[in-house]
């Protein structure tokens, strides 16, 4: 082998020709700094703590509902709000990535 460069691997080359497309078509990638990561931890914490409060409190309050469709009710809540923890997560994180303060 006349170069000693070591192979890549398909997703390394997948990659490659995605920043190579990104590049052409004005996509810039920026670096976040150790405080934007700092950050994007700690609403990660904050929500999975959130989340896992309103899977105890919906496990509780399936053991005391004997009825279908008040159980079917309390599901029914309990994915709209775990949906909205989510959501509400990752729009913070993008703010942050964005470099919004607010």
């Amino acid at each position: 082998m006349a170069e000693d460069k070591p192979l890549k691997s398909s997703y390394e080359l997948a990659l490659e020709r995605l920043r190579k497309s990104d590049e052409a078509s004005g996509v810039s990638q920026k670096a976040l700094t150790d405080a934007q990561k700092a950050a994007i931890a700690e609403v990660r914490n904050i929500y999975e703590a959130k989340l896992a409060e309103q899977k105890v409190l919906h496990d509780s309050g399936l053991r005391r509902v004997f009825d279908p469709a008040e159980r079917e009710a309390l599901e029914d809540r309990f994915r709209r709000d775990r949906e909205r923890f989510l959501s509400e997560r990752e729009t913070k994180i993008e703010r942050i990535r964005r470099g919004d303060s607010s």
